[in-house]
């Protein structure tokens, strides 16, 4: 792809591309099944809900739809990260875990972090760019979020570990399968040992306490070390691939819309383009339910330990291509981020950290996508390779 704008239909075969190369069975399954209605019961995989308000309705309740249940994140992640993690609770439990953890990632001490733990990844970033270098912006995004890791475990900010971090951190991702209902006995081993060290550091910083570090927050704000433990593993694997996927296809949505330098000067609203470009890619793709209790989903009925997959990805898609003009209706708002109790916990901090990527990418002048390469067989559909680099203006 060269640094020149992308008329609209390549920018759609762009983003297929992205998808088709992470999931390329799933993906165009899921297509084919949305085509057949709102909501589709589909032999082994479950009832599928590709419709925005429907999605809602089955996310916010809780009465009928559960976290814990058969064919339920509970049954992916438990066995990794215990019983008592934020994705894998339903009821009062998770209310009051909930509780506990909403003093967590409140803006004062979202926007410290940020400074604290991007500033040196990111101070390479304008710098090179002004230089004249063409700057891989995964690979930015990587250290990004290995940067990230260390300060979510408890480890000193140092850029020698930012790489591994991230890597370990990816390795549990890439197990997981849109339609798989867990993960093999190996698997789990595997990553019970890679989160195992990962959080280590996290068990050491959570007993020493105090307020410099998140293990240590987490502490003060009354969880238990194995509570705290279980969210530190939760935050590394919800957080850090969504942060490395969205931004480079952000970059590149905005290159392709001619977006970049209004961005620039502030004739484009930031915060409206990202949240546009979150619903074109959709951080989490597919969410998963289990029916407690009989019910209905658009006519169609449930019943108790049915599977219900509620592809985000299809329902936010339905509303076009990419245009941050346009507002988003109240059932599509933010559902990329879940709804009702279990609505992303993090979300304050994802968003910080992607405006703190993309100011500094664009602080060094008018940038371009000079080359990219989309992501094969990853959980978060997402650019093996990016590419930007200063537009000259003549």
């Amino acid at each position: 792809m060269t640094a020149t704008t992308a008329p609209p239909a390549a920018r759609d075969r762009w983003e297929h591309r992205v998808q088709t190369s992470a999931h390329p069975v799933a993906y165009r399954l899921l297509r084919a099944i949305a085509a057949r209605g709102p909501v589709v019961r589909v032999p082994r995989v479950g009832v599928v809900v590709s419709d925005a308000a429907l999605a809602r309705e089955v996310l916010c309740d809780t009465a009928h739809f559960t976290k814990t249940g058969p064919g339920s994140p509970a049954d992916l992640w438990t066995p990794v990260l215990g019983p008592s993690v934020l994705l894998n609770m339903e009821g009062a439990d998770h209310a009051a875990l909930r509780r506990r953890l909403s003093g967590l990632f409140t803006p004062g001490y979202v926007a410290a972090l940020c400074a604290r733990v991007l500033a040196q990844p990111l101070a390479e970033l304008p710098r090179r760019l002004a230089a004249g270098a063409e700057v891989d912006l995964v690979h930015v995004a990587q250290t990004c979020a290995g940067a990230a890791i260390c300060e979510i475990v408890g480890l000193p900010p140092e850029p020698g570990r930012f790489g591994g971090a991230h890597a370990e951190a990816a390795e549990v991702t890439r197990t997981v399968r849109l339609w798989r209902h867990g993960m093999t006995g190996r698997q789990v081993a595997r990553a019970r040992e890679v989160l195992g060290r990962l959080t280590a550091s996290a068990v050491t910083a959570y007993r020493r306490g105090g307020e410099e570090t998140l293990p240590g927050r987490l502490r003060g704000l009354g969880l238990t070390e194995e509570e705290a433990r279980g969210a530190v593993g939760a935050f590394l694997l919800t957080g850090t691939e969504t942060l490395v996927s969205f931004i480079p296809r952000l970059v590149a949505l905005c290159h392709d819309a001619d977006l970049l330098d209004r961005l620039a000067d502030g004739t484009a609203d930031l915060d409206t383009v990202v949240e546009e470009a979150l619903r074109i890619t959709v951080p989490s793709p597919v969410m998963l339910r289990s029916v407690a209790r009989s019910a209905e989903i658009g006519g169609v009925p449930v019943a108790p330990g049915d599977r219900v997959v509620v592809a985000t990805l299809l329902c936010a898609q339905a509303y076009g291509p990419f245009a941050p003009e346009r507002p988003h209706p109240p059932e599509l708002r933010r559902l990329w981020f879940g709804a009702g109790p279990h609505f992303c916990l993090g979300m304050p901090l994802a968003m910080a950290q992607i405006r703190a990527v993309l100011t500094a990418a664009l602080a060094a002048g008018p940038i371009a996508v000079t080359g990219r390469r989309a992501a094969r067989r990853v959980l978060i559909p997402g650019y093996a390779r990016l590419t930007i680099k200063l537009r000259s203006e003549s």
